[in-house]
C-alpha cells in the first residue's frame, strides 16, 4: 500500500511539473474526478467537457482562483439558462451522491449542486472542514441525513440553502455561531425538533426561510435581535405558544408568514402598526380581537388571519392603514358590520365568509 501511494505521488508531482504555471493543481483535479465518478447526467453531456489536464479551463461549471489556480467554485445547477440547456431544451437531471473526495478541495469558496431532482445520499460531514467555503446551496435535490452538526465551523459561510430535499433531524446548536450567515433556507425537508433559543446570535441573517418542515415548540424571541432581518418564513410546521411582540418591533421586517402551525395567544398590536407588509397567520389557534391599531404605518400587500378563533368586530381604524391589498379574515368568529370605504370597498365576500354573524357589503345587509 506504502509502495502504491508513493508512485501515485511521484505520478502527480510528475504531472504537475509538466504543467504550465497556470494550470490547476493536479491533486484538484483528481479531486474532481473523484467527485465525477460518483455522479451520472445523461442527457446535457457537462461532464464530458471534464477533459484534458487543466480543471481551471472549459470544465463546465468549474471556476479557479486566477493568483492560486486552486479549484474556488463549483457551480453545477440543473435549472439553468446556459446555451448547453438551451440547446438540449430540457432542464437537467443528475442521479448519485457527493463523493468526500469534494473535501480534498481546501480552497472550495462556493459549492453549488442544485436543482438536480435525483442526487441523493447524505451531505458529506467533511464539508466542514472546508475553511474557505461562503456558499453551500444544495437545493431541488434528494438529499437525505441531517444537516452536518458542526456546520458552525463554516466561519465565512453566507448562505446555506438545502430547500427541497429529504433532510430529517434537528437543526444544528452549531448552526448559530454561522456569524456571517446572511440567507438560511431549509424549506421542504423533514426536520424536526425545536429552532435554537440563541437563534438570534445570527446577526447578518436577512433571510430565514424554515417552512415545510416539522419543527415544534416556541417561537424563539431571540430573532428580534437580527436587526437585518427582512423576511421570516416558519409557515407549515408545528409550532406552538404566543407569537413573540418583539418581531413587530424589528426593524426591516418585512415578511412574516407564520400559517399553518399551532400559535396561540393573542395576536400582538405591534404586528399591526409595523413595517411589515406580508403578514400571514392564517390556519393557527390564535384567540381574542383583531387588535384597534391600524395607522398611516400599516402598509399590507397581505393580512391573512383566517382559519383562527379570533372574534369581535372588525377595526375601524383598518380604514387608516396607507394601504390593505388582500385581506382575508374568514372563518373566524367575527361579528358585526363591515367597516365601508378602502379598503373595503375592493375586497370579495370570500375574504369574510364563515364567521358568526358579519355583515355588510360585500355580504348580506346588516
Amino acid at each position: 500500500m506504502a509502495t502504491a501511494a508513493f508512485f501515485s505521488f511521484s505520478a502527480i508531482l510528475l504531472l504537475s511539473l509538466t504543467l504550465p504555471s497556470n494550470a490547476c493543481l493536479p491533486s484538484d483535479r483528481v479531486a474532481l474526478l473523484y467527485f465525477k465518478s460518483t455522479l451520472i447526467e445523461r442527457h446535457l453531456g457537462i461532464f464530458r467537457t471534464w477533459r484534458g489536464t487543466d480543471c481551471c479551463r472549459r470544465w463546465y461549471g468549474v471556476s479557479c482562483d486566477p493568483e492560486t489556480h486552486r479549484v474556488a467554485d463549483i457551480n453545477l445547477r440543473g435549472e439553468s439558462e446556459d446555451p448547453i440547456f438551451e440547446k438540449a431544451n430540457r432542464t437537467g437531471y443528475m442521479i448519485g451522491h457527493i463523493s468526500p473526495a469534494v473535501c480534498r478541495l481546501t480552497r472550495l469558496s462556493s459549492l453549488t449542486i442544485a436543482d438536480w431532482k435525483g442526487i441523493s445520499g447524505p451531505i458529506p460531514s467533511c464539508i466542514t472542514s472546508l475553511p474557505f467555503l461562503r456558499i453551500l446551496d444544495l437545493v431541488g435535490n434528494k438529499f437525505t441525513g441531517p444537516i452536518p452538526a458542526d456546520i458552525g465551523r463554516l466561519s465565512r459561510l453566507t448562505v446555506l440553502n438545502v430547500a427541497d430535499n429529504q433532510i430529517s433531524g434537528y437543526i444544528p446548536r452549531s448552526l448559530t455561531n454561522l456569524s456571517s450567515l446572511m440567507h438560511l433556507d431549509i424549506r421542504s425537508n423533514q426536520i424536526s425538533g425545536t429552532i435554537p433559543r440563541n437563534f438570534g446570535k445570527l446577526r447578518m441573517l436577512s433571510r430565514a426561510l424554515l417552512s415545510k418542515n416539522k419543527l415544534t415548540g416556541a417561537i424563539p424571541a431571540s430573532i428580534s435581535y437580527i436587526y437585518r432581518l427582512s423576511d421570516l418564513d416558519l409557515s407549515l410546521n408545528q409550532l406552538s405558544g404566543p407569537i413573540p411582540a418583539a418581531l413587530g418591533k424589528m426593524a426591516v421586517l418585512a415578511t412574516l408568514n407564520l400559517d399553518g402551525n399551532k400559535m396561540s395567544g393573542q395576536i400582538p398590536t405591534t404586528l399591526i402598526n409595523s413595517g411589515i407588509s406580508i403578514l400571514n397567520l392564517s390556519r393557527n389557534a390564535l384567540e381574542g380581537y383583531i387588535p384597534d391599531a391600524f395607522g398611516p404605518r400599516s402598509y399590507f400587500t397581505v393580512l391573512d388571519l383566517s382559519y383562527n378563533n379570533l372574534r369581535g368586530r372588525i377595526p375601524k381604524s383598518i380604514s387608516t392603514a396607507t394601504f390593505v391589498g388582500h385581506l382575508d379574515v374568514s372563518h373566524n368568529h367575527l361579528c358585526g358590520p363591515i367597516p365601508v370605504g378602502a379598503p373595503f370597498d375592493h375586497l370579495e365576500a370570500s375574504s369574510f365568509t364563515y364567521n358568526d354573524c358579519l355583515c355588510g357589503k360585500p355580504l348580506r345587509a346588516c
